[in-house]
């Protein structure tokens, strides 16, 4: 690839020209943002020859006010946020004078030197204070007023800064960008280089970031052979790893083999001897999946593995309470509800009520939530005590509402850690409940599983609630399903649709993608409330889609285009992605900027419709939790953000874990429930398009759903029933009287 040739000019382009490549340089002003993870920052450099402050763009490791400033790059004018400089690459240095040298100590960069220490040791040193540090550190005690212990902050602040430029240079000279290195010396400390040299492949494994062909790159430029037994095992635990990412438990051999060779670019039959090693030191555990030789994770191997044991034991078990007048209850209950249970829904309460483990799994509209109520009431009388639960906050804020119980996040119930990750409430400290109810079960993963079975008391009856069909868990495991498929546990399934769905198109329309079959909208906005608009291209489709939400959905039915209607996509990416289409929603629904907050990866306003990507225990918001944008403090560059009525703040560093979600995946999605969605399915969605797929995003739907589709691609998500496989080996493993392990 050629090398672009810059040219050093400040001035930008007139307008119409296409921008050229060129260098500035100049002196940084202010760090209006940096990311020290990913090296992203927003800059105001005093550029010379030009009077105003400049916004640069780009990428830098460390960065301060008062460094000297050069980059490459191109202006370019932002429909947001007008005239900025998009540099591909930064380079800064030290300043030269001495109100720059203290501009830049003054700015929190070296631990031990704040504004006024700043002003200390350049009126002591004046142009020669980064030398002193530097070379002579004895001679901070000339400085008035530093104490012995100010003294030797100052020093290990300045080491620790001059140790964080030697991981900048090593990783530069080997070809990883500087923007990595505060990331590994915050993962690895100040040994990193050494660690690194030792062994490069710790970057993937323990630096947030690096993915393994990054660090495998790297090793290739230290010189390690490609067939060096390191980089095999390596290459070995990251296929496994990345099928743990994928849903997967294990892998076979053979399909490992064969992954990890295509990315290492060397022979399968060479990982034999790796495999044998990583055997040896229980690093991977050997097993089969359906009797093909297969490898796993410890941690996945032994969570299946105590899912099952717990699971058959309690199969065989009976409820702590006593059976008398339970029968009764559940028809006093009928008659104080007005509640007249079908025969499959009386079913189910009759043996949840008599087991120690049910499964009850149906579709929507089958009537879930009436049994759940039912049971409750029941045992009311009984003095058990019932613990509700379900995976996400926003589905155990449902089952609160339907049940008038409270409901916690399973992870809130089992008393996470937020520092550590760990439950407080396991086997030593178990639930003080005598039956744990858990809705939405399909979207528990098998590591949750074995968290909740082993946090139950010995006594403890478990009812797990939940739809097979939907999508499974975003973690490793297909828990549901597989309980279901082994035939082993009590299972109770519904399916009548009672008369109160019957009319709704919505649950027909889900039935029927069950059946394989494509469903069939309304007519007319009278006929029901599903719909199916065609969609020739991906122009057309996102052009039909912003219409719908923006348009004729508020005008028809009275919906708010932002908090009532959500938008839902099988992939973040692509014309039809949910990336794209949140732009462009966004541009049609909250235009005005004012206030907005500059990020990596867009910007936030107020108004704007934004989602959480990572779990906080503490402040109990979870992955997939929709909100809104209620305040702004550019200067702060801190924002508030409404979920379901309550102010959460964020800060500069907690900004991170939002995205702008005018439109999100449907993956996403899962345990929410929306007045209206519209779901988009194209061609260019091939590779996700499945059954279960479609079936979930129609259900998420409350009042209105509108599929948006080419017509081939709706009839390959309807019929494709198989998905995406998933290796596990939990259904086996409770079919199985001794799992044999090699």
């Amino acid at each position: 690839m050629r090398t672009p040739s810059f040219k050093r000019d400040s001035k930008p382009p007139p307008p119409g020209e296409v921008p050229a490549d060129l260098t500035i340089s100049g002196i940084i002003d202010r760090v209006t943002y940096h990311n020290a993870e990913n090296g992203f920052a927003v800059l105001r450099v005093k550029v010379k020859g030009r009077k105003d402050l400049a916004t640069v763009i780009g990428r830098t490791a460390a960065i301060a006010p008062g460094e000297k400033l050069e980059a490459d790059g191109r202006w370019s004018v932002d429909p947001e946020r007008g005239l900025q400089f998009r540099a591909d690459a930064i380079r800064t240095t030290p300043p030269g004078s001495a109100s720059g040298i203290e501009r830049y100590l003054a700015s929190g960069l070296v631990r031990g030197i704040g504004q006024e220490t700043a002003k200390k040791l350049v009126a002591t040193f004046g142009k020669d204070t980064l030398k002193v540090l530097d070379s002579e550190p004895d001679r901070l005690s000339e400085v008035a007023g530093l104490s012995p212990q100010r003294i030797r902050l100052i020093r290990e602040g300045w080491s620790a800064q001059q140790e964080f430029r030697d991981v900048l240079v090593f990783l530069t000279e080997h070809g990883l960008g500087a923007t990595r290195a505060a990331s590994v010396q915050k993962a690895l400390g100040n040994n990193a280089v050494e660690l690194i040299k030792a062994d490069p492949y710790r970057l993937s494994r323990e630096v947030k970031g690096f993915d393994f062909r990054t660090a495998d790159q790297f090793a290739l430029s230290l010189g390690h052979e490609r067939e060096d037994p390191s980089r095999l095992t390596a290459g070995l635990l990251w296929a496994l790893g990345e099928g743990a990412t994928n849903g997967h438990c294990g892998v076979p051999r053979e399909a490992l083999f064969e992954r990890a060779g295509r990315v290492l670019e060397v022979d399968d039959y060479l990982f034999n001897d790796a495999a044998t090693r990583l055997l040896q030191t229980r690093s991977i555990i050997g097993d089969t999946i359906e009797g093909a030789p297969s490898y796993f994770l410890p941690a996945l191997w032994n969570a299946e593995e105590a899912v099952a044991t717990r699971l058959k034991q309690m199969a065989g078990g009976s409820p702590p309470w006593r059976q008398e007048g339970l029968h009764q209850a559940v028809l006093d209950t009928e008659a104080r509800t007005r509640k007249r249970l079908a025969p499959a829904q009386a079913l189910a309460v009759e043996t949840a009520l008599a087991s120690k483990l049910l499964v009850i799994t149906g579709g929507p509209g089958v009537g879930k939530t009436t049994i759940i109520d039912t049971i409750i009431k029941a045992l009311e009388r009984k003095d058990v005590t019932i613990a509700l639960c379900a995976p996400t906050g926003r589905a155990a804020k449902r089952m609160a509402e339907s049940t008038g119980q409270e409901a916690k996040t399973i992870h809130r119930l089992l008393e996470i850690d937020p520092l550590s990750g760990t439950f407080r409430r396991q086997r030593a400290y178990p639930l003080d409940a005598d039956l744990v109810i858990a809705d939405e079960a399909s979207m528990i993963d098998i590591e949750l599983m074995r968290a909740l079975l082993d946090a139950l008391s010995p006594r403890a009856a478990l009812v797990l609630v939940g739809d097979a069909d939907q999508l499974p868990s975003v973690g490793p495991g297909q828990v549901l399903a597989d309980i279901i498929a082994s035939e082993v546990i009590p299972v109770v399934r519904l399916t009548e649709v009672f008369r109160q769905a019957e009319t709704s198109r919505i649950i027909a329309a889900a039935h029927a993608v069950n059946h394989g079959e494509v469903p069939e909208g309304a007519k007319s906005p009278e006929d029901g409330d599903f719909f199916v608009v065609d969609m020739a291209t991906a122009e057309d489709g996102a052009n039909k889609v912003i219409d719908i939400v923006t348009n004729r959905l508020p005008r028809r039915f009275g919906l708010d285009p932002v908090r009532d209607i959500h938008v839902l996509t099988p992939m973040n990416k692509g014309p039809l992605g949910s990336q794209t289409l949140t732009q462009a929603l966004r541009e049609v629904l909250n235009p005005a900027r004012e206030g907005a907050i500059v990020r990596e990866f867009g910007t936030f306003a107020p108004h704007d419709k934004v989602m959480q990507i990572d779990n906080d225990y503490d402040r109990e918001i979870f992955n997939g939790d929709i909100g809104f944008v209620t305040r702004t403090d550019v200067k702060a560059g801190q924002l508030t953000v409404t979920f379901d009525g309550r102010d959460v703040h964020y800060t500069t560093a907690q900004l991170d874990s939002l995205v702008p979600a005018y439109a999100t995946t449907i993956h996403k999605a899962q345990g929410s429930e929306y007045p209206a969605v519209v779901v988009v399915i194209s061609n260019a969605h091939y590779p996700m398009l499945a059954r279960n797929l479609l079936y979930t995003a129609i259900t998420r739907g409350k009042r209105l759903v509108v599929v948006v589709a080419e017509k081939r691609a709706l009839r390959l998500a309807a019929e494709n029933a198989m998905g995406r496989r998933r290796w596990t080996r939990l259904r086996e493993k409770l079919t199985a009287a001794n799992p044999i392990v090699s």
